[in-house]
């Protein structure tokens, strides 16, 4: 029997069926789906961890003691949790350990594009790439045997398109066996899994002679192959960017490429044996071409495809045509198809909610006048127009450190650090401690929206509920915020514009670092809404200034301004700013 599976679910279904006990992520698009179907599955474990590397070092431990452990997290989460591969690496395992690396190719939902294949090589060790859910499903079974034969961590590489499209899966009447009664003491070992200098040292040779091993196996796999057919052009690709090159190129040679590190150098050489040109088809870096290239194999890529951006049948068919690949009529026919589609749609920019606390907070901040750093999640929305109230963002937890450099700087700007509460989980606590030790005049505002809200609404360590939807204690943030010692800790709601501004300032003059909550929990995961406030057409002289909340539900019509009663959640904030009292509750 088949049934339709996103990549994602695929993935935790594949890891069910493999044995896998234990699984640890950090909620981050486009993998979050990974952990969250794995969690339904009899018999397992699931966790989301504070972050990536808290989430690769509980995998870590499980494989210590035996157990089989997948891990998931989105491509920049793998550089939060790198200290821990490169040390897993070294170490190796008993049980098997996959960790799954969720890439953005587009940046549909990213701060950039970087291509994780590079962590393969950079680690030293095998990273495989699925084309389609099926293989997804396959390749974890495939992974953890890897994993265990060769005693490494071993990654697999999804990207947004597979990770969110569907395709059959063969489901299998097997189930697992259940976990051992009467568990396993820990095997303990010291000298493989102690990486003091003296060990490790020995270690490093094991790792390359390791890599040689892994390598000669991926000349015997058969997830790498090569597909006969018209030997004028050869194509070589891997993932999902091969189902599209199978589309335009469907009679060309192919080496199909499941393992994308290390590579097989005796097939690419009998491959290349074989064809009269050779060209590589990979989106991002060229990571499997240079690598090509440095064989003394002559193959094309980056020459005619992007280096930058999300592939598709068309943009290859497109780029093909314009290197004389293909003829370009029916390439130019279906980019003026596709682009007479996409002039169709209407442009929709992401927005706050309506309802959503953070936008009186951003409100707040832009009347302020102060300058704020901001950080990664659904807040980060407050940068742009009307609200226009945030001059920073770089990654997870960055607003704090960047605000305390800022201010050591000694510009003349009053500073703010907005960091949402699952992010301050992440990677806010330990600035967090950095401007209080150091003493940077700085005022941090947590907003609390008591959700992961950004990746589809996943619990955290303040939520008080797991993963696996078990009541655990809360993490109290302001019982948090002043045991490290910040004197100067305020909880303020943003639907209170008044309080918040005057609590705002007061920490804003104040000669010491201080916090400020700002609480008040998502709308769209609490589905609290209030009745709609009233606009009197009588009073409203349509002056705009309820329109600079950037709410959706308010529209500014010929003569006054109207509320949308279906889209709006009765927040009130456009009550609060109307200098006319023409909208009231």
């Amino acid at each position: 029997m088949k049934k339709l599976m996103t990549g994602n679910e695929a993935i935790a279904y594949g890891a069910y069926l493999n044995g896998v006990r234990v699984g640890a992520a950090y909620p981050g698009t486009p993998s979050t789906e990974i952990m969250e179907n794995f969690a339904k599955y009899p018999g397992v474990y699931a966790e989301w961890s504070p972050n990536e590397k808290v989430a690769l070092d509980v995998g870590i431990g499980a494989a210590y003691a035996g157990t089989r452990a997948l891990v998931a997290m989105k491509h920049v989460g793998v550089n939060v949790a790198a200290d821990s591969l490169f040390y897993a690496v070294y170490t190796g395992l008993k049980g098997g350990l996959v960790l799954v690396t969720s890439d953005d190719p587009g940046m549909h939902s990213s701060q950039n594009e970087q291509d994780n294949r590079n962590y393969a090589k950079f680690a030293k060790l095998p990273m495989l790439e699925p084309s389609d859910s099926e293989e997804a499903k396959q390749f974890i079974g495939l992974a953890l045997q890897i994993s265990e034969t060769f005693d490494t961590p071993v990654m697999l590489r999804t990207v947004t398109r597979l990770s969110h499209s569907s395709s059959p899966v063969e489901i299998s009447d097997v189930t697992p066996d259940p976990a051992p009664a009467d568990p396993p003491l820990y095997d303990r070992n010291p000298l493989k899994f102690v990486m003091v200098p003296a060990n490790a040292r020995h270690r490093h040779r094991v790792v390359e002679e390791r890599l040689q091993k892994i390598a000669q196996y991926a000349e015997e796999a058969a997830i790498n192959r090569i597909e006969p057919g018209d030997d004028n052009l050869g194509i070589i690709a891997a993932g999902s960017v091969y189902q599209y090159a199978r589309e335009v190129f469907p009679h060309a040679t192919f080496l199909k490429l499941g393992m994308v590190y290390p590579l097989p150098e005796k097939l690419i050489r009998e491959f290349a044996s074989r064809v009269k040109t050779i060209i590589v088809i990979e989106e991002l870096d060229p990571f499997l071409q240079e690598q090509i290239n440095l064989m003394g194999i002559p193959a094309r890529g980056k020459d005619i495809f992007p280096i930058t951006g999300e592939f598709s049948p068309a943009l290859i068919r497109q780029c093909a045509a314009s290197a004389g690949i293909i003829q370009a009529p029916a390439a130019s026919a279906e980019a003026a198809a596709a682009a007479a589609t996409a002039a169709e749609l209407p442009i929709r920019p992401p927005i706050l909610c309506p309802g959503c606390g953070h936008r009186g907070m951003f409100h707040v901040f832009r009347e302020s006048g102060a300058l704020v750093l901001g950080d990664i999640g659904c807040y980060t929305l407050g940068y742009a127009p009307p609200l226009s109230a945030m001059h920073t963002t770089g990654c997870m937890g960055a607003s704090i450190g960047v605000a305390h450099g800022v201010a050591k700087a000694k510009v003349k700007d009053r500073i703010i650090a907005v960091i949402g509460d699952s992010t301050f989980f992440h990677s806010g606590i330990h600035p967090l401690i950095n401007i209080l030790y150091n003493q940077s005049n700085i005022t941090v505002v947590i907003a609390d929206n008591s959700v992961t809200a950004m990746t589809g609404h996943q619990q955290h360590p303040g939520t008080g509920i797991t993963l696996q939807q078990k009541t655990t204690r809360a993490i109290n943030l302001e019982q948090l915020v002043r045991s490290l010692g910040f004197q100067k800790v305020d909880i303020c709601d943003p639907y209170d514009l008044s309080n918040l501004a005057q609590t705002l300032e007061a920490h804003l003059e104040s000669s010491e670092p201080s916090v400020i909550i700002a609480r008040r929990p998502c709308v769209l995961y609490t589905k609290q809404k209030s009745s709609p406030p009233h606009v009197d057409p009588e009073l409203c002289v349509n002056c705009g200034t309820c329109l600079e909340l950037g709410c959706s539900p308010l529209i500014q019509q010929q003569d006054c301004v109207s509320i949308d009663p279906g889209l709006c959640n009765g927040c009130g904030l456009c009550v609060q700013v109307c200098p006319a009292g023409a909208i009231s509750k």
